[in-house]
């Protein structure tokens, strides 16, 4: 029998208590302070939380990325420390835990325990227990111009309350999950930054280093209009880029192919503005938010040492402007290359190839056991939050 099992036994073996949401918690809406009073956003003292904090940092939150002005404060003051967030519009589902008082914004909804609640929940296991919420808030919207929760369901949630032995010992066991999973995401992004490192000492040259434009280097294109009727009017097997930030940049697939050559191609505007993508041995075509280049002369550069200078440097040259992020076909003809030999172009690819290789190699095991981990944790997660409802005699 399993710790978890034993005290369930000893502490709740007919079941554990459900009360409604409102009933444990305080719930209130976040809010924006006004944008056209500048004091309210000037010498911030206070931390006001928006979705960006927890797709930065995560969520378990003791810091945000915006402070407000105390002027800024309404009359219920701050919320309170360790409290949950809850989005219940727009981005449904996505809540953290706030361990300082804080503001958020009107997306979220918080969740404070009640005083006559705060002796008989643990905060940690009150946001374990929110993954539970959070799945039901995403089965239980309606949309009507804006997504959001059915809040009169939300309310009337069922939370459990098992006894703090309880509670404490589920909140050891899943924060060693997540602990693990943390220092595996460590290690992960730190082999990815010995690759960065190990990249920008091979690729970088002194400023007065022969060079030349990607104009004067390669040809230009750039590629054609291509709606999803015409993708679907004409299935086939050749890949089409666009400005796609999943599957490798791809769009669809047709039945034809504009370029079955060596070159590069990068995404002019949007999200993915500046991805570079190289293409050997490969039949495919771009849309119209791609470009495309042509090495002119193989002898004096090579397409696979272009790709790493401009994998390496593109993204500086996006231009964010008013609309989507751009890099345009004038821009990119302006970009300089350094231009080493190109028995040295082909002794840097080879020695980044190997260290891609190399850290590719080291940490090949870490985003399949991260992966891993993860499934393992939300399976006990869900395991340990469900229990028998204690039924009233």
């Amino acid at each position: 029998m399993s710790r978890i099992d034993e005290l369930i036994k000893r502490y709740c073996p007919d079941g554990v208590e459900y009360v409604p949401l409102n009933e444990a918690f305080d719930l209130r809406n976040g809010f924006t302070p006004s944008k056209s009073n500048a004091g309210y956003w000037t010498n911030g003292e206070i931390p006001w939380f928006r979705m960006e904090d927890i797709r930065e940092y995560g969520r378990n939150l003791s810091g945000s990325l915006q402070l407000v002005n105390m002027s800024a404060l309404k009359g219920s003051g701050t919320f309170e420390e360790n409290s949950i967030i809850m989005s219940t519009s727009a981005t449904i589902g996505e809540h953290a835990l706030i361990t300082i008082p804080f503001l958020a914004n009107q997306r979220f909804t918080i969740i404070t325990r009640k005083p006559a609640f705060k002796d008989r929940l643990e905060p940690r296991f009150v946001f374990y227990f929110s993954f539970r919420l959070a799945q039901f808030c995403k089965e239980n919207t309606h949309v009507s111009g804006f997504a959001g929760v059915d809040m009169d369901k939300f309310r009337k949630f069922a939370f459990a309350i098992p006894p703090l032995e309880v509670q404490r010992e589920i909140v050891s066991i899943l924060d060693t999950f997540t602990q693990l999973e943390a220092e595996l995401e460590a290690e992960l992004e730190a082999r990815k930054r010995q690759l960065r490192h190990f990249s920008t000492q091979l690729l970088s040259f002194e400023p007065t280093f022969y060079a030349e434009t990607v104009e004067q280097l390669c040809e230009v294109n750039r590629g054609r209009v291509m709606s999803k009727d015409y993708l679907r009017d004409n299935q086939g097997e050749f890949p089409v880029y666009s400005s796609q930030t999943l599957n490798n940049g791809i769009f669809g697939y047709i039945n034809n192919y504009d370029y079955d050559f060596e070159s590069l191609t990068w995404t002019t505007d949007g999200a993915n503005a500046g991805s570079i993508f190289y293409h050997v041995d490969e039949k495919f075509s771009i849309t119209n938010v791609c470009g495309l280049l042509k090495v002119r002369n193989l002898e004096q550069v090579s397409t696979k040492y272009l790709y790493l200078q401009l994998n390496h440097m593109a993204k500086k040259y996006v231009k964010a402007g008013m609309g989507n992020p751009k890099l345009m076909s004038n821009i990119m003809k302006s970009i300089s290359i350094p231009l080493p030999e190109r028995k040295i172009q082909d002794e840097i690819v080879q020695a980044l190839e190997s260290l891609e290789w190399i850290t590719r190699d080291l940490s090949s095991g870490l985003p399949a056991e991260i992966a891993a981990r993860r499934q393992q944790y939300e399976y006990y997660r869900d395991q340990l939050l469900t229990f028998n409802e204690l039924t009233s005699t």
